[in-house]
């Protein structure tokens, strides 16, 4: 017999992948990715908003598979900061993200901090294999995300609303129609928002979704993501043939169980893009983010 824990823990489990299945969605455009690849980049102009879902869609599979690498400066409070806001340095290799704290709330870290971070950066130089088994559940998003792709385009329903700011608006509600087949999916087709799309090369510079009902599990009971739960973000071209996520922010809220609540929030910016090689190892990263 399973243990009570163990429950509680494959409910949470479930819940926070319903929160990823419909961030992991930004992590599709948010990764870097090579826009001169792309299937196709010219405008919809008498498409149908379907249409123009589509070719975008096609285009970001196609620059997912060019994939450039950058250093770039991160501002970022979440789960992972502590609810602090963290100011950090980052270096994308194939291994994985690896940062470099700068300050937090503002301030500079102080001696014995920065002691700390340069000890923790010299044992990923040291052991990189060890570092990218670790950097592994980051690929499994991504991995993820790709699985629940299908669903944009079947779970939805799309409506053209002109321009906005110089780029094509498209607004998404669900599908009647559609038939989820798990919690996660009830999630994420439960969502309605707005996609910004470039007319120029069709690729996304803006998504923002959000709940607009609970969904539960177990009539509520096990677990339940409450209405107002949302996510977005914002993707910019930094004046080279790459788009670069330059804002994330995530809000999903529930309970498990009755009593315990669960909470997913982040957000982030992202600024001062450089570009690497795109074969640099974790070594030079480091000595890169130490310079």
């Amino acid at each position: 017999m399973q243990r009570a824990g163990g429950v509680s823990g494959t409910i949470r489990l479930t819940a926070k992948q319903s929160a990823a299945a419909c961030t992991a969605f930004c992590l599709l455009f948010a990764w870097p990715s090579h826009s001169a690849c792309a299937a196709s980049n010219v405008p919809q102009e008498r498409a149908s908003a379907r249409q123009m879902v589509a070719t975008l869609l096609a285009n970001e599979d196609a620059a997912s598979h060019h994939r450039d690498h950058y250093m770039f400066l991160s501002q970022e409070r979440s789960e992972r900061t502590g609810g602090r806001l963290w100011t950090e340095k980052v270096v994308e290799t194939k291994s994985g993200v690896i940062r470099m704290l700068l300050s937090v709330d503002g301030r500079p870290l102080g001696a014995a901090r920065r002691a700390r971070e340069r000890e923790r950066l010299a044992a990923i130089a040291a052991d990189p294999a060890e570092f990218a088994n670790r950097s592994r559940s980051q690929k499994e998003d991504v991995d993820y995300a790709r699985k629940m792709e299908w669903l944009v385009g079947r779970a939805f329903d799309f409506s053209e609303r002109g321009s906005e700011d110089g780029y094509l608006r498209i607004d998404f509600t669900p599908d009647p129609n559609f038939k989820s087949q798990s919690f996660v999916e009830r999630v994420m087709h439960g969502m309605s928002g707005t996609l910004l799309i470039d007319p120029r090369t069709m690729r996304l510079h803006r998504l923002d979704g959000c709940l607009e009902q609970d969904v539960s599990l177990g009539f509520g009971i096990l677990a339940r993501i409450h209405a107002g739960s949302r996510f977005g973000v914002t993707r910019g071209d930094p004046g080279m043939p790459d788009w670069k996520m330059t804002e994330y922010d995530t809000a999903f809220n529930g309970r498990i169980l009755f009593l315990k609540s669960i909470v997913w929030n982040a957000h982030a910016m992202h600024s001062d893009f450089v570009r690497v090689p795109d074969d640099i190892s974790v070594a030079q990263a480091v000595a890169l983010l130490e310079k």
